[in-house]
């Protein structure tokens, strides 16, 4: 079955020298983009796949469009896609299992899956959950577990490798791979986690990210770039509409544009 070899390849994707790097993308077009560029594999970021669609991040993403949006991304691209799902769009296990299925037949070999401010044991069912239903699809999914410890604040700053790898414990257990610590930047710390979580560590570009090229040192194997590159273009547009429609400005629109004929040569 292609989708188990593209899982099994995504999987060996996170045991390279170096961390497995990951420009996200959002829609089909930015998919084929990042693939044309030499990416290894295409993970998408909720927020932007939210925003592309009209809805504020924040698990409000209707389940049946992200469905059809992953499966134009995977129709595109042939590298493996792991699709970020947020919170699972439920509280449900069953339900999550569910949508993990119907993203899997959509062409996904992976999952990100967070706890933000919820439960951690709840997200210990769903990740369960998630690895039944790629079980049942004969996937060996890779699931990668996002913990929102640092980026929110949620235990005071001295305890939040502590907790890290307290909720880490679990996440293993339930069938996590993965362990995505967002907005963890210390090293020390970041040492710490990656050598006795279990998971393998996955961080995101961040302000005071140590350089790329030195993260394998202290045991990164995977780096997203999450919403960066979609907040970024949205203020470049902004800036060219504003200057359109207030300054009639047209020549920066023209200047640093990719010409029509190699846009449409990427598909």
């Amino acid at each position: 079955m292609q989708t188990s070899y593209s899982a099994a390849a995504f999987r060996e994707l996170h045991h390279q020298a170096t961390p497995l790097l990951l420009p996200n993308a959002w829609d089909a077009g930015s998919a084929r983009l990042i693939e044309s560029l030499g990416a290894a594999a295409i993970a998408t970021t909720s927020a932007g796949v939210a925003w592309s669609l009209g809805y504020r991040d924040g698990n409000a993403l209707p389940v049946e469009e992200y469905v059809a949006r992953a499966a134009s991304i995977a129709r595109v691209i042939s590298v493996p896609l792991s699709v970020d799902i947020e919170g699972g769009y439920a509280d449900d296990p069953a339900t999550v299992a569910e949508t993990v299925t119907r993203l899997i037949d959509a062409g996904a070999v992976g999952i990100n899956i967070e706890d933000g401010v919820g439960s951690p044991h709840l997200l210990c069912r769903k990740v369960e959950a998630a690895r039944a239903a790629g079980e049942r699809c004969g996937v060996p999914l890779y699931i990668n577990v996002r913990t929102d410890v640092y980026a929110r604040g949620l235990v005071p700053q001295e305890q939040r490798a502590t907790e890290v790898l307290a909720r880490a414990q679990g996440y293993r257990a339930a069938g996590a791979d993965g362990l995505f610590v967002l907005g963890l930047v210390n090293t020390s710390e970041m040492s710490a986690i990656a050598r006795d979580s279990g998971l393998l560590l996955n961080v995101i570009v961040w302000p005071d990210l140590p350089p790329l090229d030195v993260l394998a040192e202290f045991g990164v194997r995977r780096v997203s770039v999450g919403s960066w590159l979609p907040q970024t273009l949205w203020a470049h547009t902004e800036q060219l509409v504003r200057g359109f429609l207030r300054d009639n400005a047209i020549a920066p629109m023209m200047t640093d544009a990719t010409p029509y004929s190699e846009v449409n040569a990427v598909f």
